[in-house]
């Protein structure tokens, strides 16, 4: 069975939500702190939401010199899984390990509802289980969820097949209504919107559940995207 962990800095708020996602669609999950030094034995990387150290400096940044973040790109590079929420795509943007960056919300409001998306990319090992063009609901919530780069990156993204999932009425600003990218290899995917909050109809949707059940149907050998 494989076995995830769910790294915890101070001011993360939806690990417990992302541990239980996990769990839900069959795989073992446990919390690591910060200041691990090693992922070793996890077969793959997640990163919650929430405030990370306060969002001091900006979202994401001091998260991002953590002792743990060298063990998180480890794992990226030996081609682990790694996935970033809301703040933990914040914090992958500081790393490095994806392109662009996050700011204000064009309104410089808190957006807190849920939200129609469409995947764009139903072929990386995160989205297999999704249809192309699907819209699905996810929840969002953040005040810095306003995917910015620079017109050389977007033209890379394009090119590359990174855009995973965007707005159907962009809540944020983001550049051409981006909610989620994965790296040119494919096994680091971020996002703003909570799958995590979307494991139940009861609560609103289920249609998160799908996006970790292909995690841990992860196949090392054939990280890719078309």
């Amino acid at each position: 069975m494989k076995k995830f962990a769910v790294v915890q800095f101070p001011g993360s708020n939806c690990d417990r939500d992302l541990l239980n996602a996990v769990l839900k669609a069959g795989a073992e999950a446990e919390f690591v702190d910060y200041r691990a030094a090693s992922l070793a034995g996890y077969d793959g990387v997640l990163i919650p939401g929430g405030f990370s150290f306060g969002d001091y400096l900006r979202s994401g940044a001091m998260a991002a010199v953590a002792p743990v973040t060298k063990a998180i790109e480890e794992a990226a590079d030996a081609g682990k899984p790694v996935l970033g929420i809301c703040n933990g795509f914040q914090i992958l943007t500081e790393i490095g390990l994806l392109p662009g960056a996050l700011i204000f919300n064009d309104q410089h409001t808190f957006v807190s509802r849920d939200e129609s998306l469409k995947i764009v990319n139903n072929e990386t090992l995160f989205t297999r289980g999704y249809r192309q063009d699907e819209d699905i609901v996810y929840p969002v919530a953040h005040g810095e969820g306003h995917y910015y780069c620079d017109d050389a990156t977007y033209e890379r993204l394009k090119a590359h097949n990174q855009i995973v999932l965007t707005y159907n009425e962009n809540p944020n600003g983001s550049r051409n209504d981006i909610a989620g990218i994965v790296n040119e290899r494919g096994n680091v995917l971020g996002m703003m919107p909570h799958p995590e909050r979307a494991l139940e109809t009861l609560l609103g949707s289920d249609d998160g559940l799908r996006l970790f059940e292909e995690l841990i149907r992860w196949e090392a050998n054939h990280v890719q995207i078309h």
